[in-house]
């Protein structure tokens, strides 16, 4: 078992940085006891690759603080897809599936990461997924809107999902919000509003077991246009934004088509898109 000694600074400042992971969500308190001892810190200046795209994996990266660019080689030219700003994490990719490293992650400020070693990430984080695996099998296949996925690529998204329980008239999100998250009803029902004006709420949707909410900040980058509250007792089951992105681009076409759906039911609700609602609230 590795251990990496740490003061208890050390341990609050890990402890916090790993509080939001989502791949630590679903570990026992032992297992991420385990997970934390592993992890060792390290620091990083402004143009440091931390990692390379098709390099193999070594370890898995939490940030602490620092930006982080993520670039990708797409025929031959290397491009920016995206960025880290002091939260997330990285790297588990080529761990899970023994694949290459799909990107390249460049320090753009002085940084720190806490890192896991390959061996122990395989032995508690996978091994872990795949008890999970077992467990949501059935209902990610029985998605409609991840039809257009590989099988591999569904089990994919299990890996990356946390469920997480919310009680009676609990908002799951807020109109307004920046998103950095995607959901989907596990049990229970979610109630979706939108204010008609500053003082006024209105239903415009339902969603029960299999169904999504949250996904339309995520494809238009725009602040959520919608609230949502639990109805009664409700699991959802959340994806970050970068998972979604990464894992769920094949699904982009249903999800804009179910956004045209939205809008027409907001022009019979509301006289108005989105849009003019988003700009009438402002």
């Amino acid at each position: 078992m590795v251990t990496h000694p740490k003061t208890d600074e050390q341990r609050q400042r890990l402890q916090e940085a790993c509080r939001d992971i989502l791949l630590f969500k679903n570990l026992d308190p032992e297992q991420f006891s385990q997970v934390l001892d592993a992890m060792f810190e390290k620091s990083f200046e402004v143009g440091e690759h931390i990692i390379d795209q098709d390099d193999d994996g070594d370890n898995f990266y939490v940030i602490e603080r620092g930006i982080f660019d993520i670039c990708m080689r797409v025929d031959g030219i290397e491009k920016t897809v995206g960025a880290y700003d002091n939260r997330g994490s990285f790297g588990e990719l080529a761990l899970m599936y023994n694949t290459p490293r799909a990107a390249t992650i460049i320090a753009t400020s002085p940084g720190a990461l806490w890192c896991l070693d390959r061996l122990t990430f395989r032995r508690i984080i996978v091994k872990n997924n795949a008890l999970k695996r077992r467990l949501y099998e059935e209902f990610i296949e029985s998605l409609p809107f991840l039809t257009s996925l590989e099988l591999s690529e569904r089990m994919k998204v299990v890996d990356v999902l946390s469920s997480k329980p919310f009680s009676n008239e609990e908002q799951i999100i807020s109109q307004g919000d920046l998103a950095d998250c995607f959901y989907i009803v596990e049990s229970g029902q979610v109630r979706i509003t939108m204010k008609r004006s500053r003082d006024e709420e209105v239903d415009i949707a339902t969603c029960s077991r299999g169904q999504y909410f949250g996904e339309l900040a995520l494809v238009t980058n725009k602040p959520r246009a919608a609230s949502a509250y639990a109805v009664g007792s409700v699991k959802c089951l959340v994806m970050d934004v970068q998972a979604f992105e990464r894992l769920l681009g094949p699904c982009m076409d249903i999800m804009k088509r179910n956004i045209a759906n939205y809008e027409e039911q907001l022009v019979t609700l509301f006289g108005n898109s989105t849009t003019d609602i988003e700009e009438k609230n402002l």
